[in-house]
């Protein structure tokens, strides 16, 4: 199956400065906006085989296999940064600021979609996929599979760099 996706990393986030030694700060907040998602098409060209759930099929030629994917995560999640610096300093005109951490945006969650006919392994007995239960069956598998296999991606890093002139 091949896919073709894109990526989009959008997010906002609010973060609360607490300092403790001179520039050096802890920074509790949280993405209050998390757009970052995966959307893909997927597709398999009449003839070629494809497995789903462990189960070999080929895409039907007069009705080839196409469909979507796409993995989300949660659209607000807390997150702590730690770094150096101030942005807003009292005595200089020049300044910046350097933040690391992660964001708990929990599993993300993957939901795949399938239509077109699959036919059996000797590519005879084809089926329409959104009406026959045993592949719509091994397509929620395969989906259960792919957050299984994303789960351990529960935190989302960042890096903050920043630079501030005061007038």
């Amino acid at each position: 199956m091949t896919y073709k996706g894109t990526l989009d990393l959008r997010s906002a986030q609010a973060t609360y400065d607490l300092f403790f030694f001179k520039e050096f700060h802890v920074s509790p907040g949280v993405l209050v906006y998390n757009g970052n998602n995966v959307t893909a098409n997927a597709s398999v060209p009449g003839g070629q085989s494809f497995t789903l759930n462990n189960t070999n099929y080929v895409s039907d030629v007069a009705d080839p296999v196409s469909g979507t994917g796409k993995l989300a995560v949660y659209k607000a999640a807390p997150m702590l940064l730690v770094g150096f610096g101030n942005l807003v300093p009292r005595s200089r005109h020049f300044s910046t600021s350097f933040e690391i951490g992660a964001a708990y945006q929990g599993p993300p969650r993957v939901t795949l979609n399938l239509g077109g006919s699959a036919c059996d392994s000797t590519g005879l007995f084809c089926r329409s996929i959104s009406s026959d239960p045993t592949i719509q069956a091994n397509v929620v598998s395969e989906q259960a599979k792919l957050n299984k296999s994303t789960s351990p991606y529960k935190f989302y890093p960042v890096l903050s760099f920043g630079v501030g002139f005061k007038f």
